[in-house]
């Protein structure tokens, strides 16, 4: 067994802790270290605050010494650089940032700081996570553990590859179209995506459609985040329903048998890489294997139904940045706040009352034609670093190819508020991790977490790690 250090699962890292096998700050000093030996190279964390963090580390070893239990104290995690944290700047992954540090965390900081976390760095992320690339002018190309050449994804491709690098056992992400999906994907970890609804926000973003969680190397380290970070919150306007148990027995419990859908090609003819391809199906017989029924379903996670009304979501999503200078950011985002301020109230009720209906129209079928729905996470490989955020400055008005591919069985889950898990099941030829994703019914992550667990023990994953990032 391989000791225990920044790439091991942070439960394991949490009970070691508890044990006194080692310390917090000893373990924060070994994350440290691993980000200065391979982030020249992946380029995953855009600012430290290592003096704060050492200070919280040494208070977590305080009160494990005194026997405090908490379920993640003294584990070090990074938070992704769209997300407020009290006293630490914000960027948002754009020049046009606002200055000074924010004066409010969001609801999901404090939940992490009251699991135990240490709060150490941000990580990189496209600007206002508007594309599926970590890339910006700010801070420039974050690159893929995997392979330097390929890109981790987005929005949260920063969080995935200093996790896939072994920079931190865990990392903050959300998403809003498939930004905690389509990276661990990419970069051979878990990503899963709660409920809308599940995770208490200070204001809800895209209507619902952001949602906040990890990326990590097991289903179990999800899990136990998720109960912690879950509501309900009784300020909030929408909560989903308190689960019958905590999500972390789901680990445990045997899903019972389940009746598939596997949907292995994108919809509207989105071409869908071979390999992606072979990761579903693959999933599929492994999923026959445990019992369960497969059927081959079409159901259309993109459409063009969808595609108008929610590019008009998330454009009027720019609103919920304050303090940012718009002259000052990307040509894309400049673009997309100008069409913000052109689309009307009653443009952008009407975009969100056809999104309501669409999601309604199709949410019928899980319970009727199927349990869960078995796709890729991506319709592509990662593609080219740096390649999606020069395409899109070539053509600001213009989706980017890439992009799409990548949200084109994701971005559902959003619209619906579906929960959905990408899992790190299958390898490429040339080694290049190939995400599958599961996406269950509605407020059933009771179900999407054992049926995970169960695919994890028979396909573990947790092992595989790409070779070490040196310093450039």
């Amino acid at each position: 067994m391989a000791p225990l250090g920044p790439s091991s699962p942070a439960l394991e890292l949490a009970a070691a802790l508890r044990a006194r096998e080692l310390s917090a700050l000893e373990l924060l000093e070994a994350c440290l270290a691993a980000v200065d030996e391979r982030d020249g190279q992946i380029n995953a964390i855009t600012w430290r605050n290592d003096e704060q963090a050492r200070a919280a580390a040494a208070e977590a070893d305080s009160r494990l010494a005194a026997g405090d239990k908490g379920p993640f104290l003294g584990v070090p995690i990074p938070i992704k650089d769209l997300t407020p944290v009290a006293g630490w700047p914000v960027t948002y992954g754009s020049n046009g940032a606002p200055e000074g540090p924010s004066a409010e965390s969001e609801l999901v900081v404090d939940a992490l700081v009251e699991a135990g976390f240490v709060l150490c760095a941000r990580t990189n992320t496209p600007a206002f996570g508007v594309i599926t690339a970590a890339e910006n002018s700010r801070y420039g190309i974050t690159r893929n553990p995997w392979d330097t050449e390929r890109s981790p994804g987005g929005s949260s491709g920063g969080a995935a590859a200093a996790v896939a690098a072994g920079m931190f056992p865990i990392a903050h992400a959300n998403d809003g179209g498939g930004s905690i999906r389509i990276p661990a994907a990419y970069c051979g970890l878990v990503g899963l995506k709660p409920s809308r609804g599940r995770v208490p926000r200070l204001a809800q973003s895209w209507l619902g459609a952001v949602v906040e969680g990890v990326v990590s190397h097991t289903v179990a380290d999800a899990a136990v985040v998720l109960d912690a970070i879950a509501g309900p919150d009784p300020l909030a306007w929408y909560n989903a329903p308190v689960p019958l148990r905590p999500f972390a027995e789901q680990t445990g419990t045997p899903p019972g048998t389940l009746r598939i859908g596997l949907m292995a090609q994108a919809p509207l003819g989105i071409p869908t890489d071979p390999a992606c391809t072979a990761a579903a199906r693959a999933a599929a017989a492994a999923l026959e294997g445990l019992g369960h029924s497969v059927d081959e379903v079409e159901v259309p996670t993109i459409s063009e139904e969808m595609v108008p009304p929610f590019i008009a979501l998330t454009q009027g999503g720019l609103a919920d940045y304050e303090g940012v200078d718009w002259s000052q950011t990307e040509p894309h985002i400049a673009h997309q706040r100008q069409l913000a301020g052109e689309t009307g109230a009653y443009d952008y009720v009407l975009a969100a009352r056809q999104l309501e209906l669409l999601s309604r129209r199709e949410l019928v079928r899980w319970g009727r034609d199927f349990d869960m729905l078995l796709t890729p996470t991506s319709a592509i490989l990662p593609p080219q670093a740096g390649a999606i955020l020069a395409a899109q400055h070539a053509a600001p008005d213009q989706p980017v190819l890439d992009v799409v591919a990548s949200v084109s069985f994701t971005a559902f889950g959003n619209v619906s508020g579906l929960p959905a898990v990408s899992l790190p099941l299958h390898w490429s030829e040339e080694g290049v991790p190939v995400g599958v994703q599961l996406t269950a019914g509605p407020w059933q992550e009771a179900s999407l977490i054992s049926l995970a667990a169960q695919l994890e023990q028979a396909m573990p994953w947790s092992q595989r790690h790409p070779p070490r990032a040196t310093a450039a």
